[in-house]
Formats: structure tokens, sequence, C-alpha cells
């Protein structure tokens, strides 16, 4: 590879740190859904994540909104989840984002439809994020389907996962990420990030492993809007691990000044992980709270973004 694949790939490869963020999840089938939540992010961040079905809700396509952000000058990420689709509908719905213009692919294997408005819905989990990440790679690098038939136009992207340094067995989190790194990933979210000791503690690990040599790991930070909306995560996100004294921090603080308080407290996490080996960036989040990604890159002093060149085959 001469050059990077996309702006993220190129951000991380200067060696600059990194800043993504996810887009709000749409209900509407106009494009300004899309680039009217995008547009508050505009120069604030390197690439913003389109999501799949999250938390087992329908919303608007990834691979469509990714469409919208490509030609509205965004790099999106664009997720795929196992949940919702077998390795046939995988592999064409990779194909067609690249076809699109999307130069970052996510590999998840997705929340349970339990999670979900759908849970009588049957899931498909005719894969794992594993096994998803070697099919790209082999689609990418081989230029075949997994069935061996020959692509006439392989797709190029830089290729993702995500990982939980707070589910158990916490021992097993490194060696996790390091199969996927195995399996094909060149970088990582992580789930939201409250409790920044265990994750000390899981980038430790890590970089005594080298797979911060292999693979670029950005953290996740969710910036909550209130104290409930903290609460709501630690008792309804599954793998979220927020402390108790963060929860104590935002229910003592009137709730006039909670969304403060809430950006205060994920700047300060965000400036402690800019400072953490092996830390390549930071994956930003808001529930319905993007006001309060712009201001933790502003507040942590992230701005300007570099401007970089990347290849777009």
């Amino acid at each position: 590879m001469d050059q990077p694949r996309s702006r993220l790939e190129a951000i991380l490869s200067s060696g600059a740190f990194a800043v993504t963020a996810e887009l709000a999840t749409t209900d509407s089938a106009d494009p300004r859904s899309v680039l009217d939540m995008a547009e508050g992010l505009r120069g604030h961040v390197d690439a913003v994540n389109c999501t799949d079905n999250s938390a087992a809700h329908a919303h608007i396509s990834q691979v469509a909104a990714a469409h919208f952000l490509v030609d509205a000058g965004f790099d999106p990420v664009v997720q795929f989840v196992c949940r919702d689709r077998n390795r046939l509908a995988l592999q064409a719905d990779i194909l067609g984002a690249c076809a699109l213009g999307a130069r970052n692919v996510l590999a998840l294997t997705g929340d349970d439809v339990s999670a979900g408005d759908h849970p009588e819905t049957n899931s498909t989990y005719d894969l794992d994020s594993l096994h998803l990440l070697r099919i790209a790679r082999i689609m990418r690098d081989d230029g075949t389907y997994l069935s061996g038939r020959k692509l006439t136009g392989p797709p190029s992207f830089f290729l993702g996962a995500v990982e939980n340094p707070f589910a158990p067995p916490l021992d097993y989190r490194p060696i996790r990420l390091g199969k996927k790194v195995d399996a094909g990933a060149e970088f990582f979210q992580t789930q939201m990030i409250f409790n920044m000791g265990r994750m000390r503690e899981f980038m430790k690990v890590v970089v005594d492993m080298g797979l911060n040599e292999r693979a670029y790991i950005l953290g996740g930070i969710c910036v909550p809007k209130s104290a409930r909306a903290a609460h709501y995560m630690a008792e309804n996100v599954p793998g979220t691990d927020i402390p108790a004294e963060i929860l104590r921090r935002l229910d003592g603080t009137p709730k006039e000044k909670q969304a403060d308080e809430a950006v205060k407290l994920c700047t300060d996490m965000v400036l402690e992980l800019k400072e953490m080996p092996g830390v390549a960036g930071v994956h930003l989040m808001g529930i319905n709270f993007e006001e309060g990604i712009v201001r933790v890159v502003e507040d942590a002093g992230l701005l300007p973004r570099p401007e970089v060149a990347a290849q777009i085959p």
C-alpha cells in the first residue's frame, strides 16, 4: 500500500491523535436527516461512524447513510453487524459500500435482538465478527469471495473492529483483541470508557503483547447529557462499567449544570487517553447530545484537525 485508503487511516498512520464520532441514528427517508446531524461534526472529527441497526433497533441503512456522507465530504466508518445478515448479504453490502465510496469498514457481531424493539425476530449470526474480519480481508487482499469466486474489482478499505475492555473474563479481552488483529483488524474502537483504571490495565497488557504496533486503538468516550442518562447507560447498555463515584459526581451536580459537568468529565478522560501508552485516538459518542461531542473536542484542545491526503481507488 503506497498511500492510506481513507482519511482516518491517513491520520493514524501520520502519528496524529485521531478523533472519530458516532453519527446519531435517524428513522427518516430524507437524506437531510443524515446530513443535518453530520454537519455539526464537520471540522471536529476525522471520520464518522454509520451504525448498523444499533441496539437492535431498525434505522436507516448504514450503507445509504455512508453514501450521503461521502458525497458531503465526510469520511464514513461503515459498521456491519452479523446479527441481521448471512455471509452472502454481508459480502454484497461490503462490496456495495466500497463501490459507493466508503473506505472504512467496521466488523461487529451485534447486540442480541432481545435488546431492541423486535425481540421476536430471528437472529442470523451466520458469522461472528472474527469470521467477518477474515472474509473482508479475503475480499480485499485476495480479490475473491469466501467461496473462492474471483472479484473483477476488489474493494479497498481500512478494516476495523471493536473491543470491550470491561467485559468478563477481563484477562481474555487483550487476547480477544489479538485474535481480531490476526483475523485482519487494523484499527479498533473500544466500548465506552468510564473506568479509567481498568482501561489502563487493559492497555498495559495490549502494549506488553505488542498489539498496539499491529493495530491502532481508539478509546471510546460517551458524553452523557445528564445523571439520568448516565444511570440509564449503567443499567441498560451491556458491557458498560460506570464507577459509582462518577454517578455520584453527576448526581451531586444541579440538573441544569449536569451536561457541563459531563463535558468536563469526558474532556479529562480524553486528555488522559491522549497520554496513555498505546492509545492512538478517541471515538466519541453522545446519546442525543451531539453538542457534547463538539464541546469535548474543543475543550480537549484537539482542534484544528490535521490535513492529510488519502488515496481513493
